[in-house]
């Protein structure tokens, strides 16, 4: 079979093959059908998430079962103040042959060496630690002891972290968190979702989620992504809206400018659009639209954006920064 042939079949059966991932997700998750779509265009996209959400919403529990729904490798970490670099790298161990007392250096993996990997709540560890992520995040390989090893490809990231409780975390660097293709936040549940949720998990047994999607099969849906067109409109509009963000650009007004320290940098332009892109496939549709890069802008770009201390002083953050944005930038 073709390459091409795949790719043409995986786009014939698209549809069916979405909504069968959506319904096999919701064996598992009630509601929290926004922050589901974000996570599908990351895994379309090829890039990597970070769900911020306070304590009890399911951040885990939507991951593990996205994880359960693709034939992928799954590892989770659970990252705390004393875990260090090698503790999710891997590292060299000495093994001795009882026989002989020859000795060898073997690598040890760590679960970094996986396809799906959860970084559960990513900032309670320090930042020597968390940057044990940076070259597995850009790369898709890592470098251990001067030798360079790549991870398996698809490699997707899936970060939680809890935005309230700040006694022992770390807070991503501006860095790390660049990384990251979306920032969707959880929200608490409508009252009908939170019944239906508290009913379906009090009860003797759930239906467990089934496999939907292999490897090979996401890797062709990716490379779709990729040729899914973006107009030359839209690739201006997603440029000119976060160059606007940034304090001294010409396009940036004073508004803006007085309310932001730091502005996103090109890798968030790369986002919106690529996000566009994947989430037109996910609907069906031929091309990506400015409507998909308004819809996207938050997610993609409330993560690079630093308010400045007029903004905290005033209780603006970054999504209302980007909101102006939105009500400024024309498309």
């Amino acid at each position: 079979m073709t390459t091409e042939t795949t790719a043409e079949q995986a786009l014939d059966k698209l549809s069916e093959t979405r909504d069968r991932l959506l319904g096999e997700i919701k064996k598992g998750v009630v509601g929290q059908d926004m922050v589901i779509e974000h996570l599908l265009i990351t895994l379309l996209a090829r890039g990597h998430c970070l769900l911020t959400g306070i304590p009890g919403l399911g951040k885990t529990l939507l991951v593990k079962t996205l994880a359960n729904c693709l034939t992928l490798g799954f590892k989770r970490i659970q990252f705390t103040p004393d875990l260090m670099p090698a503790d999710v790298v891997g590292s060299e161990v000495v093994d001795e042959d009882p026989a002989t007392g020859k000795r060898s250096f073997r690598f040890s993996p760590g679960p970094i060496f996986s396809q799906v990997v959860l970084a559960d709540e990513i900032n309670r560890t320090p930042p020597k630690t968390q940057a044990a992520l940076l070259e597995a995040m850009e790369e898709r390989q890592v470098t251990v002891a001067g030798q360079t090893r790549a991870l398996e490809s698809p490699f997707f990231v899936l970060a939680t972290q809890n935005p309230i409780e700040l006694e022992g975390t770390y807070p991503l660097p501006e860095a790390q968190l660049d990384r990251f293709l979306l920032n969707p936040v959880i929200e608490y549940l409508s009252e009908q979702d939170e019944i239906k949720m508290v009913g379906e998990t009090t009860r003797d047994s759930r239906s467990l989620p089934e496999a939907v999607l292999s490897g090979p099969e996401i890797e062709v849906l990716q490379n779709l992504t990729r040729q899914v067109p973006a107009p030359e409109n839209v690739v201006s509009y997603a440029v000119r809206l976060v160059s606007a963000s940034r304090p001294g650009s010409e396009s940036c007004d004073e508004w803006t400018s007085a309310r932001t320290k730091w502005g996103a940098g090109s890798r968030g332009s790369q986002a919106l659009v690529l996000a566009a892109k994947a989430k037109a496939l996910l609907d069906g549709r031929a091309n990506a639209s400015c409507e998909d890069i308004k819809k996207l802008a938050v997610p993609a770009l409330r993560h690079r954006i630093l308010p400045s201390f007029l903004a905290e002083s005033e209780g603006v953050g970054a999504d209302e920064i980007i909101a102006h944005l939105l009500a400024n930038i024309s498309a």
